[in-house]
C-alpha cells in the first residue's frame, strides 16, 4: 500500500519573527507540515521537513515561510505540501490614560501551500471587550460585560502585517484591552465599552467593512465568540468575503 500524504504535526521551537517595525521578535511556534508524494518517492520525509525548517528560523516573514514550502516541494518532488505556523505575537502598549507599558499577547498563524490548496492565509486571534446592547438597554444601572476573541483571516496582493490586522479589530470592539490598567484606566475602558456597546454580529460586520475598504486585501474571514458573564453558554458570530460580496 503506498501512503501518499505524510508529514509532522505539533513541532515545537523557538522562532524570530519580523515585527512591522523591522525589528525581531523572539517567540515560540507551533509547526504542522505535510506532504502529499508521487508514487514510489523514498525520501528521508521527516529529514528534510526539520533540515530546512532550521534553515529559516532565524527569520519568519511570508518570504521565508514561502521559501520553506518551495524548498520541500523541491526536495521532496511532492505534488503539493502545506505548513501551518501558529504562535504567540507581543505587542508593546500604553494604558489610555496612566501611559503605562505592558506587553499585550496577541494568537498569529501563517498558513498555506504550494500545489493543491495553492496561497498563504494570515490569521490574528484578539481579546476585546463587548457590551450587550440589550442589557443597557432594560438596566437602570450598568450593563453585563464580557471578554471576547476575534479572529480575522486574510488572503492579500500586496503586504499586510499582523499589527494591521490586530488594529483593524481592536477598533471594531466596544473596547481593545490591556495587560496592566491602572485605576484612571479602568475608568476610562469601562466607561468607553458602556458607550460603546456591541452584539457579536455587530463586531462582525465593523470587521468585515474594515476588511472590505482595504484594497490590498482579496478574501478574509471573520468569527467572534463572546464568553459570556451572565451565561453558562458563549455567544457567535462569523461572516467571510464570499457572503458579504
Amino acid at each position: 500500500m503506498h501512503i501518499q500524504t505524510v508529514g509532522l504535526k505539533g513541532i515545537k521551537t523557538p522562532v524570530r519573527v519580523k515585527e512591522k517595525s523591522g525589528k525581531l521578535q523572539n517567540t515560540i511556534a507551533t509547526i504542522s507540515m505535510q506532504a502529499k508524494l508521487e508514487d514510489g518517492h523514498k525520501t528521508n520525509c521527516v529529514e528534510t521537513f526539520t533540515s530546512i525548517l532550521n534553515q529559516s528560523l532565524g527569520e519568519i516573514s511570508v518570504a521565508s515561510f514561502s521559501f520553506i514550502l518551495a524548498k520541500v516541494k523541491e526536495k521532496l518532488n511532492a505534488r503539493s505540501v502545506r505548513l501551518e505556523m501558529s504562535f504567540p505575537y507581543f505587542i508593546n502598549k500604553k494604558a489610555p490614560i496612566s501611559n503605562t507599558h505592558s506587553l499585550m499577547e496577541y494568537g498569529c498563524t501563517f498558513s498555506g501551500g504550494l500545489g493543491d490548496g495553492e496561497g498563504f492565509i494570515l490569521s490574528a486571534r484578539v481579546p476585546v471587550t463587548t457590551l450587550c446592547p440589550c442589557s443597557k438597554e432594560i438596566s437602570s444601572g450598568g450593563a453585563h460585560n464580557q471578554r471576547a476573541e476575534v479572529t480575522l483571516s486574510v488572503t492579500f496582493d500586496n503586504f499586510i502585517w499582523v499589527e494591521d490586522l490586530i488594529l483593524m479589530i481592536e477598533k471594531s470592539a466596544s473596547c481593545e484591552l490591556y495587560a496592566l490598567l491602572k485605576r484612571p484606566d479602568e475608568k476610562y475602558v469601562t466607561e468607553k465599552a458602556f458607550n460603546n456597546p456591541m452584539f457579536v454580529e455587530d463586531v462582525v460586520r465593523k470587521v468585515a467593512v474594515s476588511a472590505l475598504e482595504n484594497k490590498d486585501i482579496n478574501w478574509f474571514s471573520v468569527g467572534v465568540e463572546s464568553f459570556e458573564s451572565i451565561h453558562k453558554h458563549s455567544a457567535y458570530a462569523y461572516v467571510d468575503s464570499d457572503e458579504v460580496r
